[in-house]
């Protein structure tokens, strides 16, 4: 009997490794499906890339163990641009006319991928956004750039949400002055009017500003419900101990970098109740990302960060596509591009018309007991929302 069962896992083994073999030579037959890819490994850009490449190498690890894309090993080419978004180009069309790539992942940063975009646009090749958030990188008739990365244009959703779900009507958004800020900020101040909040000009303060007293002064002569700010964790915590000295609390404070450790240490517990942005935390329950975490963890001894996850999901979204296409054809794996909906670490990808990402938006967070907890959207929150912000003087000390 031990011999009959010796000998069934020794012909289990024999046909696995046939099996092997057979996909060893029929990918050598048919080549492999190559994808290139830009990755900024040296200059400025370097330590925020490297998570970014390592994201889009699990991938091809997985899907590579798994069989393939169509029965075909993945080839993944990547190029330094060395933080040059004008370099990042040129190594683009080096990777679609020299190495052949039948399909790309758009580089780190979104001067790069508008630089790199055109490129894919003149070669007639595919490219996934993975790190390019800005609208213009989107913007034009793009046939072939479709969006992984959140667009800077949605970060405003969440926060209006909670807002009117807490019954708020009339908004105060600022800006720091800087590109990426106003952006954000200008955006959201059109979604809130179009969703019926008030909400006037949008605010720009300078980078150097430290007192948001006459701030403070406007937003409360207008009968600001809410304090909407886009700017950095320091210009958050100046505008609380701002908001402290005046005795001011508007009904919902969201200040977009505040969920970084730096604002809480800045604070101590004054930092309680401001709501942020939280663009990615390994903590995250959603399934898609809890895979995600324990396959990047195990590879890389590491839990993931936001780039990482940016990386990983560009890679994830075209190989379904390609997978759902059943073709390395441009137009059919386009189509797939288009049509496509499924979740990912970053949430649920869904495009629009030009390709621009709609279901990926950060979540928001609370600081609630010193720590950033999730707040919405509510189907992954870690916390129910306290609202409203406080006044000074109803605030106690935590124990």
């Amino acid at each position: 009997m031990t011999g009959w069962i010796t000998s069934l896992r020794c012909r289990g083994r024999l046909l696995g490794l046939l099996w092997l073999l057979g996909f060893a030579i029929l990918a050598q037959a048919q080549g492999a499906v190559v994808v290139g890819a830009v990755v900024s490994q040296s200059g400025q850009q370097a330590d925020l890339a490297a998570g970014y490449l390592k994201g889009i190498l699990l991938w091809e690890a997985q899907v590579n163990a798994a069989g393939g894309l169509l029965g075909r090993p993945v080839e993944l080419k990547v190029l330094d641009d060395g933080s040059d978004a004008v370099r990042a180009s040129e190594l683009y069309r080096l990777l679609i006319r020299e190495a052949k790539a039948d399909f790309l992942i758009g580089p780190y940063g979104s001067a790069a991928t508008r630089a790199a975009s055109a490129e894919a646009e003149r070669e007639r090749r595919l490219m996934v956004n993975g790190a390019g958030p800005a609208r213009v990188v989107q913007q034009g008739p793009s046939r072939f750039l479709f969006q992984t990365a959140a667009s800077y244009a949605a970060r405003g959703e969440g926060v209006l949400q909670l807002a009117r779900k807490a019954g708020i009507t009339r908004l105060r958004i600022l800006a720091r002055q800087e590109f990426v800020a106003q952006e954000i900020a200008e955006a959201t101040r059109l979604d809130a009017l179009a969703q019926g909040f008030v909400a006037p000009e949008v605010e720009v303060y300078s980078p150097y500003t430290s007192d948001f007293a006459p701030f403070v002064q406007r937003a409360s002569a207008a009968g600001a419900q809410a304090w909407i700010a886009f700017g950095e964790a320091r210009d958050a915590a100046d505008m609380v101990k701002t908001f402290k000295k005046q005795g001011y609390a508007p009904q919902l404070f969201f200040a977009r970098r505040a969920s970084e450790p730096a604002f809480v240490t800045a604070l101590g517990q004054d930092a309680e109740f401001t709501l942020a942005e939280m663009e990615y935390d390994p903590r995250l329950k959603d399934p898609a990302n809890l895979e995600f975490v324990k396959a990047f963890t195990a590879k890389w001894a590491a839990a993931p960060g936001f780039a990482a996850a940016e990386g990983y999901v560009a890679a994830s979204v075209l190989g379904e596509a390609v997978r759902r296409a059943g073709s390395l054809e441009t137009e059919n794996v386009r189509a797939a591009l288009a049509a496509l909906q499924m979740e990912t670490p970053l949430g649920p990808y869904r495009v629009g018309a030009n390709g621009q990402q709609l279901g990926i938006v950060p979540a928001v967070a609370q600081i609630q007991r010193g720590r950033a907890e999730v707040v919405w959207p509510f189907s992954l929150e870690t916390a129910q929302p306290l609202q409203p912000y406080p006044q000074w003087t109803d605030r106690r000390v935590l124990e």
